[in-house]
């Protein structure tokens, strides 16, 4: 039976003295049903995507409405049949306007409590404060498991230069696949021998990996300290591979990628860019940076707690290019910054891992 252990802690590692780590009791129980509901936009299940590709074989199916024109490939339930398959929890994988559900989610989430399920969400809406679904969980003795909540202690970031390697992902714009990058690199690393662990910052990385910091839901004071605490010190020749977001040049995010690069103190950063998109999400005023540009800003920045970072790699989101074009482009990329340029999904991440490999950053 699969589960999350939920406390967003750091995962216990041999590499860490167990002092500093933190287990939580609190677990998202599976097997899961995942939620699509109505959603439009492939952006807005990147929740439910996650789970369903990196968490696949603790997934029973997927419940969406008859004219929800999206779907993850998984069996199709309604609550009533996903806990005859076996489901214990609906993970509502979504990211809704604002963060908050709308009356199609909250009378799902209540019917999914109804017919037996508890139910996870990762919403800045929690789902306690919903009354309905509250009483609903309350009447039927279910559980709801609201993901962002913070557990990192509030304290604020100190810059102390701390033992062991970090890699962080940054990116052009939102949702451009930093995390996606970064659990393949993390994988790419184990591959070869080398202790990784992935640090999660938002709510399809915690699902997926059962720990982390929900980043976007830290009080701004404490953004870099909630960084530190969750990537320690490691004295394992090995590597912390922390989930980035939001992106410096998108103005209503920057804050948290900020914060971010000055908590991971990171050795390495890898850029993670779309490269169909015109302009940065939900602006559509503001068009997408310079790729060079951005990396630049994003190591200056990261200067101020790690004067040594390096840039290690590009990586793409090419799903919607053909084949030829996206290698192609990846060719030009390479060209112009000097970096290795990849499609972790299509090509692999070797290249990256080569350079990191090169560039010899000690611990």
């Amino acid at each position: 039976m699969g589960h999350v252990a939920l406390g967003m802690g750091r995962p216990r590692s041999p590499a860490y003295d167990p002092a500093v780590c933190y287990e939580s009791a609190r677990v998202i129980v599976g097997p899961f049903l995942l939620y699509i509901g109505r959603i439009a936009n492939p952006l807005d299940i990147k929740t439910s995507r996650g789970m369903a590709v990196f968490r696949r074989e603790d997934c029973v199916g997927e419940f969406r409405h008859d004219d929800g024109p999206l779907t993850l490939g998984l069996p199709r339930f309604d609550f009533a049949e996903a806990v005859a398959a076996g489901a214990r929890t609906l993970i509502l994988g979504v990211a809704a306007a604002g963060g908050r559900m709308d009356a199609t989610m909250i009378a799902d989430v209540v019917a999914a409590l109804d017919a037996g399920l508890d139910v996870a969400a990762g919403l800045h809406q929690r789902l306690r404060d919903a009354p309905a679904i509250a009483a609903a969980a309350q009447a039927g003795g279910r559980k709801l498991y609201d993901v962002r909540d913070p557990a990192a202690p509030p304290q604020v970031g100190t810059g102390q230069p701390r033992a062991g390697r970090r890699l962080l992902t940054v990116g052009t714009d939102c949702a451009v696949g930093k995390m996606y990058t970064a659990l393949h690199l993390t994988a790419g690393l184990r591959s070869r021998g080398v202790a990784a662990d992935f640090r999660a910052t938002g709510q399809t990385g915690i699902m997926i990996a059962g720990a982390g910091v929900p980043i976007d839901a830290v009080v701004a004071d404490f953004l870099s300290g909630a960084v530190e605490w969750l990537s320690p010190a490691r004295h394992d020749n090995g590597w912390d591979v922390i989930e980035g977001q939001g992106s410096l040049f998108h103005p209503s995010f920057a804050g948290v990628s900020t914060g971010l690069l000055h908590g991971a103190q990171p050795d390495a950063v890898v850029l993670c860019h779309d490269p169909l998109r015109t302009h940065l999400r939900g602006l559509p005023h503001m068009p997408v940076p310079d790729i060079v540009m951005c990396l630049d800003r994003n190591l200056a920045v990261a200067r101020l707690t790690n004067p040594m970072v390096q840039a290690v790699g590009v990586s793409l989101n090419t799903a919607r290019m053909a084949a030829p074009d996206a290698l192609a482009l990846c060719g030009a990329i390479a060209d112009r910054t000097g970096l290795p340029c990849v499609d972790p999904v299509t090509t692999g991440v070797a290249p990256i891992l080569d350079r990191l490999s090169a560039r010899a950053i000690a611990a």
